[in-house]
């Protein structure tokens, strides 16, 4: 028998949640509730923990809440709250998976709950918002994002079978057993592009016969905060850092940009990184129409690597702040950190030849 843990705002959203306690518990599982709903509670069902607890967490008061009627501010301090409760109460051990519900609100307080635990904790948010871009939502977790079809909004003949579905899945999820490896070797993170691959599958395959475990990162963004999450989780052993195009993403606002964090994690950790400017030559956007217009006001060189995808080459000075960036990176990390500068071009299109 596991606990699931069951987040929601169980002021407007209970007889759905309810719903899925009752599926919950049939299939053997117990629950345990956390409401994050700022203008109610709810007497469906026995609540753990309820919506003051989590404001006081988020550093708000839920009456001041009320009282100010001001949306935002409450969705600030519950999502602030929610990480604190739900990485707690975990710690503590009493949940082994979470499922929450809600429209573009409760998923976004949900999601931030979520986003506070382990790779590997199984995680399922029912959501209005689940067929569009949800990457702002699951972040770099493993959160099984589930469209509601229809709004979280009363159990009918389609909410039915969506609900019931996924309190299926967390239950199918909490009662699968991981088995554990007897051969568990080193952690070894790398980041790639199609423009490194050949460098990075050189390098695996050497760490593999040297008896390291790779797992590789594609430079998307999503890529790169992934990989540092496990890193922060204490999941590597060291890094290698083939791929930091993501910067060039940052600096030139294009689509893979994985936030001006990236390359903090392993100094953070004190894990070994071996940092080299891979595809920081360019940077990554949709098709040329996507590509901002002060870009194409000068003498910039553009390769349309397919009707989606369109490299800008980066300039001198770009490539200068990028320089500048990774040495502050490096001299404020507590572990071991190296550069390696490759000669003969950082990608591809740098080599000898191209332009």
């Amino acid at each position: 028998m596991k606990t699931i843990c069951i987040i929601g705002a169980f002021d407007t959203k209970a007889p759905e949640h309810a719903f899925v306690r009752d599926e919950i518990l049939r299939r053997g599982h117990q629950v345990f509730t956390i409401n994050v709903g700022t203008l109610g509670t709810t007497e469906l069902f026995p609540v753990d923990v309820e919506a003051d607890q989590v404001a006081a967490a988020g550093g708000g008061d839920l009456a001041a809440l009320r009282e100010a009627h001001d949306r935002g501010d409450a969705m600030r301090v519950m999502s602030a709250g929610a990480p604190v409760i739900v990485s707690r109460l975990f710690a503590e051990g009493k949940f082994d998976g979470i499922i929450g519900m809600g429209g573009s609100g409760g998923t976004t307080v949900i999601t931030a709950g979520m986003r506070s635990l382990p790779v590997g904790v199984p995680k399922v948010c029912v959501s209005t918002i689940a067929a569009g871009d949800v990457g702002g939502f699951v972040g770099a977790k493993d959160i099984v994002m589930i469209p509601s079809i229809v709004d979280v909004a009363g159990i009918n003949r389609v909410s039915r079978i969506i609900f019931a579905r996924a309190a299926g899945a967390i239950c199918g999820m909490v009662e699968t057993a991981i088995a554990e490896s007897a051969d568990d070797k080193p952690v070894i993170t790398a980041s790639m592009f199609g423009n490194t691959t050949e460098c990075v599958n050189m390098c695996m395959e050497q760490l593999t016969d040297k008896g390291y475990e790779v797992l590789v990162f594609h430079a998307t963004g999503t890529g790169g905060r992934t990989m540092e999450s496990l890193v922060r989780e204490g999941l590597v052993d060291g890094v290698l850092d083939i791929t930091t195009t993501e910067w060039a993403d940052q600096d030139c606002h294009g689509v893979f940009s994985a936030g001006p964090q990236r390359l903090d994690g392993p100094g953070e950790m004190g894990v070994p990184h071996l940092i080299v400017p891979g595809c920081v030559d360019m940077a990554n956007f949709g098709g040329m129409e996507t590509v901002p217009e002060r870009y194409k006001q000068g003498d910039r060189i553009f390769y349309e690597w397919n009707p989606s995808v369109t490299l800008m080459r980066t300039n001198i000075e770009e490539n200068r702040q990028m320089g500048k960036i990774f040495a502050e990176k490096a001299n404020a990390a507590k572990g071991p950190v190296a550069f390696l500068i490759p000669l003969r071009g950082v990608s591809i299109l740098d080599g000898d030849g191209e332009r």
